[in-house]
């Protein structure tokens, strides 16, 4: 995996997000359906731009309820 100043726009799917944050798939599919987690959708299938994964987790980590 390359690290570059790209880094913040990379896009993840929902099983990178699910190994990202040690959580099952399932609950990270369904974090991203009910918008939980910021998501958008390419045809079927969901991804998750990594920046906005790092905004969910800060959320998180100031005590924000899910």
């Amino acid at each position: 995996m390359k690290h570059d100043h790209h880094q913040e726009d990379e896009i993840m799917t929902v099983s990178e997000v699910a190994e990202y944050l040690k959580i099952s798939e399932v609950t990270t599919y369904k974090f991203v359906q009910e918008g939980k987690i910021p998501g958008f959708k390419i045809g079927r299938h969901w991804r998750v731009k990594r920046s906005d994964l790092k905004e969910f987790i800060e959320r998180q980590k100031r005590g924000d309820r899910l």
